[in-house]
């Protein structure tokens, strides 16, 4: 099986080194990069599995150059690292094409289950937690059990059984991608091209449901699934 080739881009040093090492203890081959100039450059070079893109550089940063790259390849994963932790940021970073983005600080852990996910193309549905009545999401809170959600801690919002399943599950694993695939088996129990185009429709309801709350979004990852964000 041939090595997967990772491209890292990130300008500080420290903590470039510190994930490249990490990245080659689990027998990744990293080529590393500091800038966005770089980023592009060494992707047309080594022609990487994964890239990993730091978004604040100085000159060209992380989103001009994942754009760029968007403009030739529209397959190779991108996961962005960031500071930058407001939803609105998280958005912009799926709109111009990434797969997962990573808020800073993080753990070597986090990341490495991140890439692995990402390379592997699949994420199944999580359940942990699945005992609480409530859950805390941006400004809102969702109650599975009266079938309603909080929205910004003032507003009745009722929902119907399965969009409140849907939340809950988008719930319990905020912050990480889910395939279409595994939320059609967890919700509807079959993954056919109808019910493809059902979870489409409960995904644009529960957004025009939740849009009030600025601290909540949930993105559309194009051909692979969905995933809900959160300005912490």
């Amino acid at each position: 099986m041939r090595t997967s080739r990772i491209l890292l881009v990130e300008d500080e040093a420290s903590l470039a080194l510190l994930v490249k090492e990490g990245l080659e203890g689990e027998g990744y081959l990293v080529h590393h990069g500091r800038t966005g100039e770089e980023a592009i450059q060494l992707f047309k070079r080594h022609t990487p599995d994964l890239i990993i893109l730091d978004v604040m550089m100085p000159k060209l940063n992380g989103f001009d150059a994942a754009q760029t790259i968007r403009q030739v390849d529209k397959a190779t994963p991108i996961i962005f690292l960031s500071a930058k932790i407001q939803a609105k940021d998280v958005v912009q970073g799926f709109k111009v094409g990434a797969n997962d983005y990573i808020r800073k600080p993080f753990s070597m852990e986090e990341l490495l289950m991140r890439v692995k996910v990402v390379l592997d193309g699949v994420q199944l549905v999580s359940n942990k937690q699945s005992e609480l009545t409530t859950f805390s999401i941006g400004n809102s809170e969702l109650r599975p059990n009266r079938l309603e959600v909080l929205v910004n801690n003032k507003e009745q919002v009722k929902l119907t059984a399965r969009e409140t399943e849907l939340l809950r599950l988008l719930c319990i694993n905020k912050e990480v991608l889910l395939t279409k695939e595994s939320l059609l088996l967890s919700v509807w129990g079959s993954d056919s091209f109808i019910n493809s185009r059902s979870l489409d429709v409960f995904i644009s309801r529960l957004r025009k449901k939740l849009k009030s709350d600025e601290a909540i979004a949930i993105i559309n990852v194009r051909g692979q699934g969905y995933k809900m964000v959160v300005n912490r």
